[in-house]
């Protein structure tokens, strides 16, 4: 459990508990309250015993690498989680069918540059873009719930790398491609329909893209390792990481939010070389109940801009959004300026992708 990460970082054998005090903290704090009597019944309900919320001990963890950092409560993450919105998502799913991009070719606006077409989805311009080029890759089945084999994963990632191509032959400067996934309303889709979302931008990478490369550079350059290298080192020594197809899953120490998976290619590589990683995810996701996620994917340039990519591998991350059936979101002033706060146990998240 998360809570003895301490304990288990310092049982590492040498080289991954050097790697983990390199690119990790971690500190322990304790919690204190004292209820009044009328909110007993209350507290035992939803937390067991009364004593269990009198101390509650915290984890923190910070990536000092990257300063991404979480809060684990041990208390919530022994809690057990229920997924109550399965029933009403399936629901508000078959209600949209006749959608727009049911009928993509005339729902939807094409690109300047025209559409791409796979075997299992076509490619739309998004009308509302936030970038130059916002594309839009639709799925051919209406259901985002439905379960999604390899190959159609597979011909999705393709497309939307097409459709990437394509918008950097029309506009040779645009070459900085970010592929992601909003499943579902609670993840910030506005259509229920199955979908993707694709942008290429000018000028540089996306902050956060160019900002882990060059973390990566500077680890590097500071401790003669690879960055993710030793990433993957530290998850899988404490038993947070599984090989799949040749890509790394981790159930990531610093999660944005719930769940988080991380998966690192090979450089060289680009997202297409993931496919077996993501599915194997995705079906961990279902395996825990996850109805709505977000997923994204980093990779480098199409077109060199005169930085050094050669050791940056392709990064796929995927976060659990929760029950789409709660109206209070689970993102706050903490996730947006501070750190993360967490309810799900990583060491729960490993257990599935091992299953």
């Amino acid at each position: 459990m998360i809570v003895e990460l301490a304990q288990r970082v310092a049982a590492l054998p040498a080289d991954a508990r050097e790697a983990a005090t390199r690119i990790f903290d971690v500190s322990e704090t304790v919690g204190t309250l004292d209820p009044p009597t009328e909110m007993e019944g209350w507290i035992t309900k939803l937390f067991g015993s009364v004593e269990a919320v009198r101390h509650q001990r915290i984890v923190r963890v910070t990536n000092i690498v990257t300063f991404e950092g979480a809060l684990f409560n041990a208390l919530r993450a022994q809690r057990p989680m229920e997924v109550k919105g399965g029933d009403e998502a399936r629901k508000t799913i078959a209600a949209a069918v006749g959608d727009p991009f049911d009928t993509p070719e005339t729902g939807t606006p094409a690109d300047s540059f025209g559409r791409i077409g796979g075997s299992h989805s076509i490619t739309a311009s998004n009308i509302a873009k936030y970038d130059g080029y916002h594309g839009v890759l639709v799925f051919a089945r209406h259901d985002p719930l439905e379960p999604m084999d390899e190959a159609t994963l597979a011909d999705h990632l393709l497309t939307a790398r097409r459709w990437a191509e394509a918008a950097h032959q029309s506009d040779p400067d645009a070459r900085f491609y970010l592929l992601l996934w909003n499943s579902l309303w609670r993840a910030g889709g506005s259509v229920v329909h199955g979908h993707m979302q694709m942008t290429v931008t000018r000028g540089r990478h996306y902050p956060k893209v160019e900002a882990l490369r060059r973390q990566a550079a500077a680890y590097r350059a500071a401790h003669g390792r690879d960055y993710f290298d030793d990433l993957y080192l530290v998850h899988g020594a404490l038993g947070l990481g599984v090989e799949v197809g040749g890509a790394r899953v981790m159930a990531s120490l610093v999660p944005i939010k719930e769940r988080e998976i991380v998966i690192v290619g090979r450089p060289g590589q680009h997202e297409g070389s993931l496919v077996s990683a993501i599915a194997h995810a995705l079906n961990a996701y279902r395996a825990l109940g996850v109805v709505s996620h977000n997923m994204v994917a980093y990779v480098g340039p199409l077109a060199g801009d005169g930085a050094e990519w050669s050791a940056f591998p392709p990064v796929v991350r995927l976060v659990d959004r929760g029950d789409p059936g709660n109206r209070t979101s689970d993102i706050g002033a903490m996730e947006l300026y501070a750190a993360s706060v967490v309810s799900a146990d990583p060491f729960a998240v490993s257990e599935a992708l091992r299953r």
